[in-house]
């Protein structure tokens, strides 16, 4: 991907950001395993996916195949090393987040749950909230 001299694509991290947390990641040189020539491209598809929502299934193909992709940002939030770079990248008007969708519960009604009478509500009521005829319930004594 060519990038031109001043202009950066939409998602890609910050030349300022990266300097601040390139010494932080994994695959430096002198550390065991391989080297990694292309933590800058994965941090830019990490952001891709935060900044857009989609599923990693959707990861454009210029960030290298998604599941690879998805299984590294697995390896390195087992590690510690988004903690690590979360806290490098803190600022006081900056806040850093990721939301997983294993930990998002809809309210039980979007998933079709039957519903129950609200407390206080006569189930003799109708839909328009008066009582049925014959039903007994005055609203004076009689």
């Amino acid at each position: 991907m060519v990038v031109k001299v001043g202009k950066m694509p939409r998602h890609s991290i910050k030349d300022v950001d990266w300097k601040r947390i390139k010494d932080l990641l994994p695959g430096q040189p002198g550390q065991p395993g391989v080297n990694a020539q292309d933590n800058r491209l994965f941090i830019d598809a990490v952001l891709w996916i935060a900044k857009t929502g989609a599923p990693w299934r959707d990861l454009p193909e210029r960030f290298g195949h998604w599941n690879s992709v998805w299984r590294r940002f697995d390896r390195w939030a087992k590690k510690g090393v988004w903690e690590r770079v979360f806290s490098a990248l803190q600022d006081s008007d900056l806040e850093w987040f990721i939301l997983d969708s294993t930990i998002i519960r809809a309210h039980l009604h979007a998933a079709g749950a039957k519903k129950k009478p609200m407390a206080g509500v006569d189930k003799r009521s109708s839909a328009s909230g008066e009582v049925e005829a014959g039903s007994g319930l005055r609203s004076t004594p009689g």
